[in-house]
Order: C-alpha cells, then structure tokens, then sequence
C-alpha cells in the first residue's frame, strides 16, 4: 500500500513537473497600455507556447521592482520614453543581455552601451501646422519655432512631460545650455496659450484655431486619423506634419522610443530575451507601425505604407541614452523659461 501511494505521488510529480516544463511563463511589468502591446504578447504566445501575464502601471513600477529585490517575480520591462527606461538601469534594475540578433537589429544609438536595454520602438517628435496657414518651407527646424514670426500661434503640452523633456534635451544636445535656453524661451514667448493638455488636445486646438502650430508625437497624428470618433478624423484633417531639420548637414528629426529590458533577478532570462527579440523581427515591427503608427528599430525593416505616405526622414543619431542623461538639465531649462 505504501508503495503505491509512493508510485503515484512520483507520477504527480512527474505530471506537474512535465506541465511547468513545456508551459513556460513570464511576468511583464508595462508601462505601455495594454491595448497597446496585447496583440504582441498574443503572437508571441501562438509562436513560442510562453504564456504572458502583465503587471500595468503608468507610475511606480520601477520603485516596486527596487522594493522586491530578489523575491521579485518581474521577467521582462517594457516602457515609454527613454527617460523612463533609464532609470531601471540607473537603479540597477536590470541584467545585461546576451543576444547577437538584438546587437545585429538593433544600431548603437537606440541601445544602452553595454547592451541592458534595447529600443524596441520609435516615435518622432514632429511638428504639426495648420495646412492652410502657414505654407511649406515656412517652418523646417526646431529652431524655428523660437522666431518673433510665429508669437501667439504656438500650442503645447506642459514641458515637464517626458516627451518635451527629450526634446529639450536634443536641443542641449546640439546647442549646449546658454543657446538651448535662449531658444526655449524664444518659442514660450510664440505660445498662444498656456501649455495644457495631451497631444492630440494640441492638434485639436489647431483645428478649432486656438493656435496654428504644434510639436506632437507622430503616432497621435495616425491615432486621430484613424479614429472612430469622426470629430477626431476632422483633427487630423486639419494638419500637415514637418519633420524638422532635414536640410542636409543638418542634424534631422528628434526620436524617442519605446523600450525593454530583462529584471535583474528573472527567473525566466531565456524567455524574457525571447520576448525582446521577437518584438524586433520583422512581425512585430511591422505590428508596430499597422496598430502603434511607430517606426521600426530594425535596421533591415521599413516602414509601414501609411509611416511612409506621410513622408520620409531623416533622424538625429545622437545616442538616446544622452538624452537620458540630459534630461534633468532640460527639465531646470524649462521651469526657468516656464515652459
């Protein structure tokens, strides 16, 4: 009688451990919408059987992650901006990755330097124009936004917000600090109003002739385009967008990105690198810009047909990473200027 009961608790054994064995999982802590990344995590699972549970939070996911340490469940991060990615690192969040096609994939300037997170997205800062007010060629740089022509036709969003912060730190970037102020305050003194709202709010505020000229991320440009709310198509109808500084010898369009990396304590790092690397080939990336409306970081893929009809560019290749570590000096840049 012992016997058996000993035969068949081996067999449970063996059951559960052969189900742990094929039905891998990972635990996902997104800053990213679930809208947003659920289709992703979908073809990942039909490609490699490795189920997907994600943890959601706008805030506070990097300082849960620091509180758990070891104990923490966290396999995979993904996260918006760079700003926000870097502070995983900062805080020594996250484990190098060992990965030949993400360092093939990926170019130089969209990674960490020694390989502790990848962009897996990207998204251009753009500047959107009342297309029957101001004609083309009138505005092709950032810079241009700061000239006394344009003075109460400007709308923004706050500047704290870390998507204005990259972009003032591009300019600080390019500039240095006196010439990158001067310019900051030169385009505070064009709002027309002050900075309030999202980005799709400014292009609305376009359309309703509150201002005639915007910088926006260009994805909320294809999100209102092809929007169920009618109203919101009559938005985007309203724009045109400008991809700045693109005059030869310039230094081209300012991108951030969307990013991952593996938490330092996975249990699971295989599959995390698995979920990173398939979210570079080239299924994904074309998800990215048919749901997302975001450029692929693959060098080897183009652009979606709807990326492409709004017009091609050419970015700036500082390394994301100085934008990162820039952007506390951009931020005291833009309190100063009360942007």
């Amino acid at each position: 009688m012992k016997k058996n009961i000993i035969n068949i608790l081996s067999v449970i054994f063996i059951t559960c451990f052969s189900i742990n064995l094929f039905a891998k999982e990972i635990n996902i802590y997104s800053h990213r919408q679930p809208f947003l990344i659920n289709p992703f995590l979908e073809e990942f699972t039909n490609e490699t059987g490795i189920k997907t549970n994600v943890i959601y939070s706008k805030k506070g996911l990097a300082q849960r992650l620091q509180s758990e340490g070891e104990n923490s469940p966290a396999d995979v991060i993904l996260t918006v901006d760079i700003g926000r990615l870097y502070i995983y690192s900062d805080l020594d969040l996250l484990a190098q990755i060992k990965s030949d096609k993400l360092i093939k994939s990926i170019p130089f300037y969209l990674r960490s330097p020694d390989n502790y997170w990848f962009a897996l997205s990207k998204r251009a800062r753009v500047i959107a124009v009342n297309k029957d007010v101001i004609k083309d060629g009138e505005i092709t740089r950032l810079e241009d936004l700061a000239d006394p022509k344009w003075n109460g036709q400007i709308c923004s969003r706050p500047g704290s917000h870390v998507y204005n912060r990259g972009i003032m730190a591009s300019v600080l970037a390019e500039y240095g600090e006196v010439k990158a102020e001067e310019w900051a305050k030169g385009m505070v003194n064009n709002f027309a109003r002050r900075p309030q709202g999202n980005d799709r709010a400014q292009i609305k505020s376009i359309y309703e002739g509150e201002c005639n000229i915007a910088i926006i991320n260009n994805y909320y440009y294809g999100k209102l385009k092809f929007s169920e709310d009618p109203e919101q198509r009559k938005w985007a109808e309203k724009v045109k967008l400008v991809f700045p500084n693109q005059a030869e010898g310039d230094r081209g369009a300012h991108v951030n990105i969307s990013g991952g990396g593996v938490a330092k304590y996975s249990k699971n790092k295989a599959e995390a690198i698995k979920l990173l690397e398939f979210l570079t080939n080239e299924k994904a990336q074309q998800l990215y810009g048919e749901i997302n409306f975001e450029y692929p970081v693959n060098v080897n893929i183009s652009p979606s047909k709807e990326l492409n009809s709004w017009g091609k560019f050419r970015e700036d290749q500082v390394p994301i990473i100085k934008i990162a570590e820039l952007a506390p000096l951009a931020q005291k840049i833009i309190d100063r200027v009360g942007w």
